[in-house]
């Protein structure tokens, strides 16, 4: 949380000049993904989203698109910080608000009348912003709410892409395919799961509990069709993409942590909206029994809801003098009618509590020592437990902290237990609740001795625990048959017998080597290649190695190839034949390869992302040429944006490695013959059929490749010659000196007969360069 942010009472100048839009609608309106186009448009960009899990999707998307150097994660319990982020993929309480952007986006702002959480999200929509472009999403209920708290916004209405139906009460059995079966409590999760493997082969399951990697490994085996029907709570409900045809609701009522209530119709409407997706009709109905009454039904049919007229706040500029007057600001009554307190805070209880006990007020003491204790007040309690055990871990943690941050034997003795992947399938999940405790604390700036062993260490374990979590499941809620293909209905099956249990009969020519294959598969050990593999999903760069081919290696096995991607810059992956590897373990790996060959040619570029930064057009324009030509550009190209150059930015430019002569734009260290392997190596990905001479030499015959293509590899189209872009410019140099042509092309070893026509060619483009007025060579 922000410790010192001004009251909502008086905006900043930032929050006043930037251009705001409020983008509201119903679910599967593209909201997100409008959102997230609109921020890769800009320089920089931060978005903030309801849950952990839908903010680990997005950073998947967004980094197996641009690579993972320039996207990062911050979640309460996770933090991808690269050295220098452009984007930034957030919970909405993890939002680094200090941190300017071009673009600033929240997601869900309907949540601003949530009663636990919704004073951060007025927070953010008081104070948050960006510094050319802010978004607000959201349920269309909050117009009038966001009309009072963001004025200045354009709202912008976003229809529904599909349509979507009400289907009434289903028996279980008679689901259809595709359809997600929606609970509020575990134990009933579990249950419905176990009915559904019996009756259909096998479901997948999501919780709210289960980490980013376990949830993605269930939903790509539903998303792959290894089982046709899907068992969640209601975390499927914020945005998270599912081919989800119909959603069946199991219960219509849900414990919120104080008491049991049944949900309100915008709540069920959220979560129905996961049915259908783009264009595609979806429906919602309800496990028979249990009935949806026709007026909740049509308003979810119709997207009919009442206004939001309360959201919650809470003082966020924070005294921490003395208890007394912390307190104090954190009660501060709301500024408007229309905003409520929240009721009943679990942080703030926890605060009161502690500083009754005797021990724990003499260590506050000090306006650190206080904010200190604050922020310790703010551990989720991700394990659900008793409040007194829960406080009792703040109070120990505080403790400790007070002495300085926490030793390695501290954390160590605290997680321990991690370590243990057995159990079953309740045992990991509460196993994997607690560890996210701990992932919270060490993630929190300060707090570890060694941060960075720290969070690696608890998310290798996570990781670990994950792994047997949905193996676990797997074994427990999918039939095995039901694992190798699409389910199929249990009367469309037919038992087959293992080779070893077939009865074969011992004249027959091949009884011999049936009974030796059967020995041997008795007797082989389980092949380790897929947990090896599995593990690469998550590995570091350095695990994979790019061939000259464009195929992408680790563990000693060629993983996938690079193939034509939307661009020459955006290369794609094709993943090799792994048929050891599950669906949810293959769709892991693509995006991870994909995120490592986007980064690939992200440090290819990596000289030119200050110029894409800068305020000044022209150095942009100049930017997207480089990244175009892969490091070269025709300065004829760019004679515009040459011609507005100032001072300043030819500093920029050498800054960024980029040299402007008279003929080209190019980055002289992107000529080395690493640097040109990698830019052939893409060109020939984007455009296969091209039959490439040996680069290095100084020239080539022209008509081998295209002008363009010669210039993605660092050549010159200068008439029957293409020539190394360096060398160009030095001879234009010589003869912009008064050099002959002879002595002028020595470098480039161009015939006699040929020397003419380059040379004419050349002093063609040099006074081409001086006649439109470009300023001299750096």
């Amino acid at each position: 949380m922000d410790v010192a942010r001004p009251p909502p009472s008086g905006h900043d100048r930032r929050v006043d000049a930037t251009e705001s839009v409020a983008l509201l609608g119903p679910t599967n309106t593209g909201k997100t993904h409008q959102a997230v186009e609109r921020m890769l448009e800009h320089a920089s960009g931060m978005i903030g989203l309801p849950l952990r899990l839908l903010a680990r999707e997005i950073y998947d998307r967004v980094s197996a698109r641009l690579g993972e150097e320039r996207v990062a994660l911050v979640t309460g319990e996770e933090k991808r910080i690269p050295r220098r982020a452009d984007y930034w993929i957030c919970t909405t309480e993890a939002m680094p608000l200090t941190h300017e952007v071009d673009f600033l986006a929240v997601d869900e702002v309907q949540l601003a009348a949530h009663d636990e959480r919704g004073h951060v999200f007025t927070d953010r929509l008081l104070h948050a912003r960006g510094r050319k472009e802010s978004w607000f999403l959201g349920a269309g209920t909050m117009r009038s709410a966001l009309e009072r708290l963001v004025p200045a916004a354009r709202h912008k209405e976003m229809p529904r892409l599909s349509r979507l139906s009400f289907a009434g009460s289903t028996k279980l059995q008679r689901l259809p395919p595709r359809s997600a079966v929606v609970g509020f409590s575990v134990p009933e999760l579990y249950a419905l799961a176990e009915r559904l493997r019996v009756l259909r082969g096998g479901a997948a399951v999501v919780l709210g509990a289960l980490s980013p990697r376990a949830r993605n490994a269930q939903v790509a085996l539903f998303q792959s069709g290894e089982v046709d029907y899907l068992v969640a709570t209601d975390a499927i409900g914020m945005g998270l993409n599912l081919d989800v045809a119909h959603v069946a609701f199991a219960s219509l009522r849900k414990f919120d942590g104080r008491t049991a209530r049944s949900l309100a119709d915008t709540e069920l409407a959220q979560i129905a909206g996961r049915a259908g997706r783009y264009l595609r009709d979806g429906s919602f109905g309800t496990l028979s029994p249990l009935t949806l009454p026709t007026e909740s039904a049509l308003r979810i049919e119709q997207h009919r809801f009442d206004a939001v007229r309360r959201v919650r706040y809470r003082n966020s500029a924070l005294d921490f003098s003395s208890p007394a007057a912390l307190l104090g600001a954190l009660e501060v009554p709301p500024p408007f009618a229309f905003m409520a307190s929240v009721p009943d805070a679990v942080d703030l209880l926890s605060l009161r509590t502690l500083l009754r006990d005797e021990e724990i007020a003499r260590a506050a003491r000090g306006p650190e020592a206080l904010e200190l204790l604050w922020l310790v007040c703010q551990i989720p309690d991700f394990r659900h437990i008793l409040f007194e055990v829960h406080l009792a871990l703040m109070r120990e943690i505080f403790v400790a902290l007070t002495r300085g941050p926490l030793s390695s034997d501290f954390l160590a003795t605290h997680t321990k237990e991690f370590e243990r992947v057995d159990g079953d399938v309740e045992t990991i999940v509460a196993r994997i609740a607690r560890l996210r405790t701990w992932a919270f604390v060490v993630n929190r700036a300060g707090w570890a001795a060694s941060p960075a062993l720290w969070c690696e260490r608890l998310a290798a374990l996570e990781d670990r625990l994950s792994d047997a979590l949905h193996e676990g499941l797997m074994a427990r809620y999918v039939e095995r048959r039901a694992r190798t293909g699409r389910t199929q209905q249990r009367s469309e099956r037919k038992p087959k017998l293992a080779p070893a249990e077939a009865e074969i009969d011992r004249a027959h020519p091949f009884a011999a080597l049936e009974k030796l294959r059967a020995r041997v598969r008795e007797t082989a050990p389980e092949p380790e290649l897929v947990s090896d593999l599995s593990a690469l999903c998550d590995a570091p760069h350095e695990a994979f190695t790019l061939g000259p081919n464009g195929e992408i290696s680790g563990q000693g096995q060629v993983l996938a190839r690079l193939v034509r991607g939307a661009t020459l810059t955006q290369p794609d992956v094709r993943l090799a034949p792994l048929e050891e590897l599950g669906a949810g373990a293959e769709r892991r790996l693509q995006r991870r390869l994909l995120a490592y060959a986007r980064d690939t040619v992200t440090r290819l570029l990596e000289g030119f992302r200050a110029l894409h930064r800068a305020e000044r057009a022209p150095l942009r324009a100049i930017a997207y040429q480089l990244d175009s030509g892969l490091g070269s550009a025709l300065a004829i190209e760019l004679r515009s944006a040459l011609a507005e150059l100032e001072a300043e930015d030819h500093a920029l430019l050498a800054q960024a490695g980029v040299r402007v002569g008279r003929v080209a734009v190019f980055a002289p260290n992107l000529l080395h013959r690493a640097a040109l392997e990698l830019r052939a190596l893409l060109l020939r990905v984007f455009l296969p059929s091209l039959k490439f001479p040996e680069l290095g030499r100084p020239t080539h015959e022209a008509r081998l490749l295209s002008e363009s293509a010669w210039l993605s590899v660092g050549y010159i189209v200068l008439g029957p010659r293409a020539c190394r872009v360096d060398l160009v410019e030095r001879a234009a140099q010589a003869l912009a000196a008064g050099a002959p042509e002879n002595e002028a092309f020595r470098s480039l070893s161009i015939a006699r007969r040929e020397v003419s026509r380059v040379s004419r060619a050349l002093r063609e483009a040099s006074h081409l360069r001086e006649r439109e007025g470009v300023g001299i060579e750096l």
